[in-house]
């Protein structure tokens, strides 16, 4: 019955699931709860009160139909998934069922958490956060790497994870219109379209820089990321957190998962400065510093159990690893600049409703992205603390 995809409305998810899914045989209740770019979510409810979740693929975005994608993408996602299952197994959704033909999976439903960024808007602090996302980065993006993984395995995990439309979507929205608004859909405020203007599209020196991470991007298959890692796909309550949605999963440059990861814990920091919440701004603070040493000693630590027989000399690995920070901070400034510029925006920031104040926000994150991306002397936690600082009290004009 299921052999040939077709897109599923709530009617079908049900009968779909009352078919694939033991112990939802019988009356079941089911509620679109997407809120994302690209799929479809359903949460599906049994008369006993459990649930799961049901996510597929559609043709086209949900952003724009003028994207319009493989729906592949699901098989990606779950595999992701699978795969960072054997490495951080409690920071992970667990995966019920996997239906290629159908481009969707079902797993469990996290009905006791919340998504982070949506906390966070509310000025809502995590204790355990650093200690759990710093170990999702390094214990994926470190042990899939050629200094953990037998290098046969990694490059069949390559093939396995090559995602060419989803690539060239971060290629466009990230490397490219941001600087060059090729295709005529970036969104400028209004009031900074001028600052704009002069301080990002007619600088020559930035886009030479941006243009050499875009090679990096394209060419650099260090390890294998989640593609989109941001505050918007992290689920977190009191005691822990889970990772979503890998769906832009394939091997590039480790620095790219973690520059997101900072440059949308910074969107946090605007905007708790932008309502004047000090605490708040100091918690920020103190969780990208945190996160950033945890990150790094434990990425370490792993690196210290290779058999890959040049880690025997430590300036390997501390080469390396000094490498991964330099670009984390880089694309950090990417991923800032293109949701203040580009199509795809976060709510941290076009939810500040003052116009002035959000004005304001998006000059000192451009202003921080512009130095991140051009001053290659920032490589460490430490020197961009000293770059948010700087920009802290300036009112740029």
């Amino acid at each position: 019955m299921y052999s040939n995809y077709f897109l599923m409305s709530n009617e079908d998810v049900k009968k779909y699931v009352q078919a694939k899914i033991e112990g939802f045989s019988g009356e079941v209740q089911c509620q679109e709860i997407g809120d994302g770019n690209l799929n479809y979510v359903f949460r599906v409810t049994n008369a006993s009160g459990a649930s799961i979740i049901v996510k597929q693929a559609g043709p086209q975005a949900r952003i724009s139909e003028s994207f319009v994608l493989s729906t592949d993408r699901n098989r990606i996602e779950t595999e992701a998934l699978l795969l960072e299952a054997e490495y951080t197994p409690d920071l992970v959704p667990k995966i019920i069922l996997f239906d290629q033909a159908m481009s969707c999976c079902v797993m469990e439903d996290l009905r006791d958490f919340e998504i982070m960024r949506k906390d966070l808007m509310t000025f809502k602090t995590f204790d355990h956060f650093a200690d759990n996302i710093s170990t999702f980065m390094a214990e994926n993006l470190i042990r899939t790497t050629d200094f953990l993984m037998n290098p046969i395995k990694k490059k069949q995990l390559q093939k396995q994870f090559i995602n060419p439309e989803l690539c060239e979507i971060t290629e466009h929205l990230v490397y490219t219109e941001p600087y060059i608004d090729f295709k005529k859909q970036n969104i400028l405020t209004k009031g900074n379209e001028e600052f704009i203007h002069n301080f990002v599209y007619n600088d020559k020196e930035l886009h030479i820089k941006v243009a050499k991470l875009k090679q990096q991007f394209l060419t650099q298959g260090q390890t294998l990321l989640h593609g989109d890692l941001h505050t918007g796909s992290i689920f977190i309550n009191e005691k822990t957190l889970k990772v979503i949605d890998p769906e832009f999963a394939f091997y590039g440059p480790i620095g790219y998962d973690v520059g997101n990861l900072v440059a949308n814990l910074t969107f946090s920091w605007l905007r708790a400065l932008a309502f004047n919440e000090s605490a708040y701004v100091h918690w920020v603070e103190e969780a990208l510093v945190d996160t950033m040493e945890k990150f790094e000693f434990k990425a370490r630590a792993i690196l210290k159990e290779s058999s890959e027989q040049f880690t025997v000399y430590e300036e390997v690995a501390e080469e390396f690893l000094a490498s991964v920070l330099r670009d984390t901070f880089a694309i950090a400034g990417l991923e800032i600049n293109r949701r203040i510029i580009g199509l795809a925006k976060v709510a941290d920031m076009t939810t500040i409703n003052h116009n002035g104040a959000r004005i304001l926000a998006e000059r000192r994150g451009l202003s921080i992205a512009k130095e991140c991306i051009k001053n290659e002397a920032i490589t460490s936690i430490s020197r961009y603390m000293q770059l948010l600082l700087k920009y802290k009290g300036e009112v740029l004009v």
